[in-house]
């Protein structure tokens, strides 16, 4: 029989048939998807005619195609639903693929026929698009060590195989610690929590098989227990299992992983000639030097780090109130924070939450992207990876754009947090090929029958990654390796992070954000509540955001740290990090920058990206409406679609007309200085 990952894909739009694939089917196909992407390779490099643009770039764009379909379905099911099974191929795969990319980078005679073409690139006749295809494939064989001599390319790809398997590594310890915690919740543990915090627990114990409630590791559950039990030491025990991941001792360990992917980092940068991975890594980013994200994360850290040590004082006062021992403690902060936004801005999480309704907001997200774009969703009914996940085909003006996948709820098994992905990119080269892409989240799943209710916090979440689906879905180019969000760490979150301004849009919450139990909209002096605590409890977010990107930049700036977590505590201590404060993301757990090293250097990238973000939105403000179409189709036009045909900085100015500062992030986050 053929093997399912192989076939001819007979879904609808080409998606993946999820419905027949098993676990036995990847080795083989894997086997066979590399075996062939090996020798497409082969044959480019040793074609017997002269290098040109079209034999040599765009056959490197064309390879591979059946190890990504393959790929890019293991992948998905090993990140949402993990498996002992899916970890050993995991394990097995990584290595593998660390070896086929070093191999393609380091080929002599491909990187021959690259740079001939780069010696020659004046006279190609080539576009604007090709030219810069040419310019990022010929910079990525450079630094990807094309140039260094035998023992140095030999070297480079020992580190290569042995951080591909530490990033495995440390991805699923992290994994097996958040799916193996869990603290039962008793009768008495229950008191004084909301409903929907209830409801969540009860409903984790049942997915996890446990005789009642409880709570998890899964951030929807966990936050809003943290926020409304006033039992400081069930706090206290959560927040520390949570805080503690990967950092346990045992198979799960992961500090002794992130001290060697450090080192290895290190050399690698000193491989080929750079001062620092920091001046490695962000040499390609918009930030270009560590000096530049370093003036920006400290112009950001002393006005947070002052708003947030005003807070805590506020804080404390209410913790002796309550008869608590000092001080406050890192488990205290959301739960007199949510008691003081109450206080302050009479605005309840169990009074919001039934108005942000999962459906809803899906809802809010749609109109707001047919408003901006003109884009139509249309359920779709396909077999999918997994029950929970839900299709929508995608239309402009009744063509077809995309397909949208959401897979919107927490279960044991798969990876924390929120992201967006795609099945398949957007192309032109090999006809019109239209992605698939997919948002990923973690939210509570209610009760059957009960609707999914989502904290503030959540559907901004929603929204962000809405907006990475947009930048997928909206790409306009030729060319797969610029398609999309292939564009600088430090650029790909803006169109995320700039279209969670919308759900702050007074009109989108006005008509979305409807009662479960009633339908009533929400009242208006509920709306204006909402506004006025947006930027709530920003110092707190601020720093302990900030901190970790600090964090980050000094382990790969300089020297590699002996003791990661030593080097951790001295800078904390060196910027003065609130003690009732810990870093979002702790070396142990912070998978960001070491399963898989994506935003290694490169985790200050989210506050680079809202220093444009801030910026962007004041355009449609300037312009009048948060609709204006003459700003949204420029928007489109030279962001959205673009993808990385050009540097950041020029697509921003094309939008813009400049770049921005940094007030106008210190005013969205209400952290600028008084007039």
């Amino acid at each position: 029989m053929t093997n399912p990952l192989l076939a001819e894909r007979t879904q609808p739009f080409e998606l993946p048939n999820f419905d027949a694939v098993t676990d036995g089917d990847f080795a083989p196909a894997f086997e066979t998807a590399l075996a062939a992407a090996r020798a497409e390779i082969d044959a480019i490099a040793h074609c017997p005619e002269p290098a040109t643009f079209a034999n040599t770039i765009e056959a490197l764009e064309l390879a591979g195609k059946e190890l990504s379909d393959v790929l890019s379905v293991f992948y998905l099911l090993s990140s949402v639903d993990s498996t002992p099974e899916r970890e050993a191929l995991q394990r097995d795969f990584s290595p593998r693929l660390a070896e086929y990319s070093t191999d393609v980078a380091l080929n002599e005679a491909l990187y021959a026929r690259v740079e001939a073409l780069w010696q020659q690139r004046e006279d190609l006749g080539l576009t604007e698009e090709q030219n810069r295809v040419l310019y990022l494939s010929h910079r990525s064989f450079l630094r990807a060590g094309a140039a260094l001599d035998e023992e140095g390319r030999a070297r480079l790809r020992e580190i290569n195989t042995r951080l591909a398997e530490l990033g495995t590594s440390f991805g699923q310890n992290l994994l097996a610690d958040e799916r193996d915690w869990f603290m039962d919740l008793d009768a008495a543990a229950l008191k004084g929590l909301p409903a929907f915090v209830a409801d969540a627990a009860r409903a984790a114990g049942e997915e996890r098989g446990a005789e009642g409630p409880i709570v998890t590791l899964s951030r929807s559950l966990i936050v809003p227990f943290l926020q409304f039990s006033p039992r400081r030491d069930m706090r206290e025990k959560a927040y520390e299992a949570w805080t503690s991941r990967g950092a346990n001792g045992g198979e799960t360990d992961n500090r002794a992983l992130a001290a060697e992917m450090l080192r290895l980092r290190a050399e690698q940068a000193a491989l080929l000639g750079y001062d620092s991975y920091a001046a490695y890594k962000l040499e390609t980013e918009m930030a270009r030097t560590p000096e530049r994200v370093r003036e920006l994360l400290m112009a950001v850290w002393e006005p947070a780090k002052a708003r947030a040590d005003g807070d805590a004082a506020w804080l404390e006062r209410m913790l002796v109130a309550d008869g608590e021992d000092m001080p406050l403690r890192p488990w205290d902060w959301r739960y007199y924070a949510e008691k003081r936004r109450k206080a302050e801005h009479d605005l309840d999480e169990t009074e919001l939450k039934p108005f942000l309704q999962l459906d809803r907001m899906i809802e809010a997200a749609f109109a707001c992207a047919t408003r901006l774009f003109g884009l139509e969703f249309l359920p779709l009914d396909v077999p999918l990876h997994h029950p929970d996940a839900r299709a929508w085909e995608v239309r402009r003006d009744g063509q077809h754009l995309a397909v949208f996948i959401g897979d919107y709820f927490a279960r044991s098994g798969k990876r924390s947090g929120a992201w967006c992905t795609a099945l398949r990119s957007q192309q032109k080269l090999a006809g019109d090929i239209r992605p698939h892409v997919l948002n990923v989240c973690n939210f509570a799943k209610p009760a059957k029958g009960a609707p999914a209710l989502l904290s503030y916090d959540d559907a901004r979440t929603l929204f962000h990654e809405f907006g990475h689906a947009l930048h997928q879905m909206l790409s306009n180019v030729t060319y797969e390796s610029i398609s999309g969000t292939s564009v600088s760490r430090d650029f790909v979150e803006l169109p995320s992070q700039l279209f969670e301004h919308w759900l702050e849009v007074p009109e989108v919450l006005a008509e979305f954000a409807t009662h479960a139990d009633t339908g009533e909209r929400m009242p208006e002096e509920m709306l204006e509540r909402v506004r006025a605590a947006a930027i709530f409890d920003m110092g707190f977010q601020t720093v302990e955001y900030v901190a970790s990107a600090i964090v980050d930049l000094e382990f790969h700036d300089g020297p590699p740290p002996a003791d990661p977590m030593q080097k951790q505590a001295e800078v904390l201590e060196r910027i003065g990090m609130p003690e009732a404060i810990r870093m979002r993301h702790a070396t142990p757990h912070f998978a960001h920058v070491f399963s898989g090293g994506y935003y290694a250097s490169a985790y200050y990238s989210y506050m680079w990206s809202e220093v444009m973000d801030a910026d962007a939105f004041a355009a449609f403000e300037e312009a009048g409406s948060p609709f204006d179409p003459e700003t949204a189709e420029s928007l489109e036009a030279n962001v959205l679609s673009s993808g990385g045909s050009q540097e950041p900085d020029v697509l921003y100015r094309a939008f813009r007309g400049r770049l921005p500062g940094v007030e106008a992030l210190l005013k969205g986050r209400g952290l600028a200085p008084a007039a």
